[in-house]
C-alpha cells in the first residue's frame, strides 16, 4: 500500500492507496513546528484507527508546499515507517511540459494536480480548480503542456481578513447560501464568500476559455480542493476530483520509480 500526503499552509490531507485505489483518506490541520513524533505517532493513529496496519504501507509520497515541514516529514518516514519519502519537487519525472518563465516556481501540489488531471482526461484541455488556503487556476493543453494559472486567496482567507481588518465584522462559518442579499451582517459576508467566489471562477473559466481554447469541444473544468464541496452542484465543473492531489502524487511516485 501506498500513503500518499499533501502538506498544505493550513491542513495536511492524506491517503492510503491499495493498486491504484484510494481506500481511505484524511485531513488534519497542520501547523509549522509540528514535530516528526508528532506526525509519525499521528500518521500510525489514524491508519490503525482505520483498520489499516502501518506495517503494510510500503511506499510514501509527498507534495509540500511547506518547505520548513520537510524534515520532520522525512525523519517520520524513517522512523515510524522505516521508508525513505519521495517527494514531488523540481526535477522529477511528471509527464508534462512545464511552460512556466521558471518551472521551479510552480507550487507541488498544483505539479500534483495536474499530472492527475491529464492521466484522468487524456486529451482534453483543462482548467483545474483547486480550492484550498489559497484558490488555484491551472490550464493545461490536450498535449499535457502546463501553460500556468492564476492564484487569488481562498474563501478562509478572505473571511479572515475581514474578521482582523475591520472593526465591526465578525467571523462567520464558510457554507452554501441560496440568497444573493444577506439580511444580517453574518448572511452578508456568507452571501458574499459564496457567491463571490462562484462568480470570480465562473468568469475567469469563460474567459480562459474564450482566450486559448476558442474552438475546443474537449475542454473540462475540474473541481478539487477543501471547498469545492460548496460549489459541487452548482454547474461550475464537468468533472468533480476532491482526491486530485493525492492521485498525482501516486502517479508521480510511479513515474519516478
Amino acid at each position: 500500500m501506498i500513503l500518499c500526503l499533501d502538506i498544505g499552509n493550513t491542513q495536511i490531507y492524506g491517503g492510503v492507496y491499495k493498486n491504484s485505489d484510494l481506500i481511505f483518506s484524511f485531513r488534519k490541520s497542520n501547523k509549522d513546528n509540528l514535530s516528526s513524533d508528532e506526525l509519525g505517532l499521528f500518521l500510525k493513529l489514524v491508519l490503525r484507527e482505520n483498520k489499516i496496519n502501518p506495517d503494510e504501507i510500503k511506499k510514501v509520497g509527498i507534495c509540500c508546499v511547506v518547505p520548513d515541514m520537510l524534515h520532520s516529514l522525512a525523519s517520520s518516514s524513517i522512523k515510524y515507517f522505516n521508508l525513505e519519502y519521495f517527494v514531488l519537487q523540481a526535477g522529477v519525472k511528471t509527464g508534462l511540459k512545464i511552460l512556466y518563465k521558471n518551472p521551479k516556481e510552480v507550487g507541488a501540489d498544483r505539479i500534483a494536480n495536474a499530472i492527475a488531471g491529464v492521466n484522468l482526461f487524456p486529451k482534453k484541455n483543462l482548467i483545474l480548480v483547486d480550492f484550498g488556503t489559497a484558490t488555484t487556476l491551472d490550464v493545461i493543453t490536450e498535449n499535457k503542456e502546463y501553460l500556468g494559472g492564476m492564484i487569488l486567496p481562498g474563501p478562509r482567507l478572505m473571511m479572515e481578513v475581514l474578521q482582523k481588518n475591520t472593526a465591526q465584522l465578525p467571523s462567520v462559518s464558510i457554507k452554501k447560501v441560496e440568497t444573493l442579499i444577506g439580511s444580517s451582517t453574518v448572511e452578508s459576508i456568507q452571501a458574499g464568500l459564496y457567491h463571490g467566489n462562484k462568480a470570480i471562477i465562473e468568469k475567469i473559466s469563460e474567459q480562459i476559455k474564450a482566450k486559448h481554447f476558442p474552438d475546443s469541444k474537449n475542454f473540462m473544468i475540474v473541481g478539487t480542493g477543501g471547498f469545492s464541496k460548496l460549489f459541487e452542484d452548482d454547474g461550475l465543473f464537468d468533472a468533480f476530483v476532491p482526491e486530485l492531489v493525492l492521485e498525482g502524487i501516486r502517479l508521480s511516485l510511479e513515474m519516478n520509480q
